[in-house]
């Protein structure tokens, strides 16, 4: 990074008080489309100073934005769910650019973020608290929610629309103020999405954005002015963004790293199933925290094999924003030369390379950061290609003899993120559910991530923190639950004389 590198490409602004302000820093990185090479903006690594002033911002905006009515901040998320859908191919087209997804699903990742923003709009259902009256004579009991302060969202380049809008708008509907660190790789969707939220009428201060790498992080996890932190991104981060934030007294929930299972049985629906495989491994490149990077096949559906991998083999490969393309060019440079180690890595540990998506050839993008749809069979724990996150378009095949033994092949994996099954047998689905270590659990249903009414649920080694982004969980992570306990006298009431023990009368 060179603070004189292409000084003819567009900077990215920094976000604090409601202004769009220049970043003094001299650290600087350019934003790259994936498909081409091309340069597409500049993004600073904040300050020490501008990550202060973006807390300041959200503090002193917190003094009366904690009091406004809930109508109110209900109304803004209203309109700030017409301007996304009034500006959905934009952000589609900014997103496909610089994070190189297709176009539909660049779609797909702004409108998960717009259902979360509708539900941020219903806040005044949500945010409500509980009454027992006359829990003694008298007496009532109740609750209030109330906002915490500055809360602050570090997001990952693979979904850089719908991340932001799990955090921010849940953060900011519930009363607090907010900080957000999006990914330096792919930020101009997300700045294009905090330019819309002000024109929605949220206001100066209540939403910041700084960029940046590791040190603006531990600055966030550091301050003293932050009272809450979630992240979503790799396991090594969200370990590190936890152990740091919860030291410094925050709530701190971290989404992190997959390794997502299917089962497939035999009596499963077998195209529906091998496409529904297909979609879910090879979707925006398999660079999904909820993609599916391992099937595991019991008895006969082993041989469906050539099938999948046909079927595989027959997938487009083209910039994201060619017509008909199936997968798209992973984020980097960096990117592509992991996934392509992890293959060469996967045939020397002994999986079958059944199918090798290595050097496509992309007429017009041959510069482009491509990896093909890639499959192995054979695959066993103890593999590289097993073990790791590949997050890249590799499928792996492993086998079972029946759903007990699937069964266990999952829950021995220290992930999870999500799961699912493929089969017409209730009474296997039911046995799965049941049995299934894991939080997310699909039933014919190959990405089961749940829409805003439900919270995102990811267990185990994926997920650091009790409560999750979005739905009712979201609302309890971002609220202090103050429990208020009342009595009212009136003027003529007889006094019982002083009360000595902890019981109410």
């Amino acid at each position: 990074m060179d603070a004189s590198t292409t000084p003819q490409a567009a900077t990215v602004k920094l976000l604090i008080g409601g202004q769009f302000v220049e970043s003094q820093s001299t650290q600087w990185r350019d934003v790259v489309n994936p498909a081409t090479q091309q340069v597409l903006a500049r993004v600073p690594f904040a300050t020490p100073a501008e990550v202060d002033a973006a807390v300041a911002a959200g503090k002193e905006a917190f003094k009366t934005w904690r009091k406004t009515a809930i109508g109110t901040r209900a109304r803004i998320f209203l309109k700030y769910q017409q301007l996304i859908r009034e500006h959905m191919g934009e952000l589609a087209a900014l997103l496909t650019a610089e994070q190189g997804k297709t176009l539909p699903d660049a779609e797909g990742d702004v409108f998960r973020g717009l259902e979360v923003v509708e539900h941020a709009s219903a806040i005044g259902n949500l945010q409500l608290g509980e009454l027992a009256n006359n829990v003694a004579a008298g007496v009532d009991t109740y609750t209030v929610m109330q906002p915490l302060g500055v809360c602050a969202g570090i997001t990952p380049f693979n979904f850089p629309a719908m991340i932001p809008l799990w955090m921010f708008p849940m953060a900011i509907a519930t009363g607090n103020t907010f900080v957000l660190k999006p990914s330096e790789q792919d930020p101009m969707v997300t700045m294009r999405l905090c330019e819309l939220a002000l024109e929605a009428g949220i206001p100066p201060g209540v939403l910041n954005v700084v960029h940046g790498g590791e040190d603006v992080v531990n600055a966030i996890c550091d301050h003293k002015d932050i009272k809450a932190v979630s992240f979503v991104g790799s396991t090594k981060v969200g370990t590190h963004v936890y152990n740091r934030a919860s030291l410094a007294g925050k709530r701190v929930q971290c989404m992190m790293g997959a390794k997502n299972h299917a089962i497939v049985m035999p009596d499963a629906n077998k195209e529906q199933s091998l496409n529904a495989v297909l979609g879910a491994a090879f979707g925006a490149a398999g660079q999904r925290c909820m993609a599916l990077s391992v099937v595991v096949l019991v008895g006969e559906a082993q041989q469906w094999i050539p099938e999948l991998v046909e079927k595989a083999r027959a997938l487009k490969v083209s910039a994201g924003t060619e017509k008909g393309t199936d997968v798209g060019p992973l984020v980097s440079c960096a990117a592509r030369s992991r996934v392509e180690g992890l293959i060469e890595r996967g045939i020397a540990d002994g999986a079958t390379l059944a199918l090798d998506g290595r050097n496509p050839t992309v007429p017009g993008f041959e510069k482009g950061n491509f990896v093909g749809p890639t499959i192995f069979s054979g695959v066993k724990p103890g593999m590289s290609i097993y073990e790791q996150e590949i997050f890249g378009p590799v499928l792996c095949l492993a086998a079972a003899k029946d759903i007990d033994e699937a069964i266990e092949f999952i829950n021995s994996n220290p992930n999870g993120n999500g799961t699912a099954i493929f089969t017409q047998s209730g009474a296997a689905a039911r046995k799965f559910q049941e049995e299934i270590d894991v939080g997310q659990v699909g039933i014919n249903v190959p990405i089961p991530v749940p829409v805003p009414l439900f919270s995102f649920s990811g267990s185990r080694a994926s997920k650091l923190g009790d409560l999750g982004p979005y739905g009712k969980q979201v609302v309890l992570f971002y609220t202090q639950t103050k429990t208020v306990t009342a009595r009212w006298f009136d003027d003529d009431t007889t006094a019982h004389g002083v009360n000595t023990t902890i019981s109410l009368r």
